[in-house]
């Protein structure tokens, strides 16, 4: 499973709880989410905007 186990993540798990509070989780989660979402959006909108510029300087030069 990698370099984090089982008994790595539950201390982990544990950790966060006593940091941020069990009610905090789900926001934090939430936030997380949101966050690597709006990252993957604005890496598939570069990239279609690099493709349209690539394509559109095909068009422009001579042959």
């Amino acid at each position: 499973m990698g370099p984090f186990g089982v008994p790595e993540l539950l201390i982990i798990l544990l950790i966060l709880v006593i940091i941020f509070g069990a009610s905090k989780l789900p926001q934090l989660g939430r936030g997380l989410g949101e966050g690597i979402s709006n990252f993957k959006k604005g890496l598939k909108a570069g990239n279609a905007e690099e493709a349209a510029e690539n394509e559109e300087g095909k068009n422009t030069q001579p042959s």
